[in-house]
């Protein structure tokens, strides 16, 4: 499977934690992993791998066009 498991999140959110579809879409990810606890494994993005993926793939000066 690729990317998130929306549906498994959304249940984790608003079953498991009672929130309200407002209350769980104005999370940021770090905010939701931290609401889940330890057993939900690593935190999905931390600065130093934003940092990486920036580095990486940096945005284009204006007036660069791909192609």
């Amino acid at each position: 499977m690729n990317g998130f498991d929306w549906p498994g999140l959304m249940r984790a959110g608003m079953c498991g934690l009672g929130l309200k579809p407002h209350e769980f879409w104005a999370l940021t990810p770090a905010e939701l992993w931290l609401l889940l606890g330890p057993e939900a494994g690593e935190m999905p993005m931390n600065r130093g791998r934003l940092d990486d993926l920036a580095s990486r793939f940096p945005d284009q000066e204006s007036g660069d066009e791909d192609g």
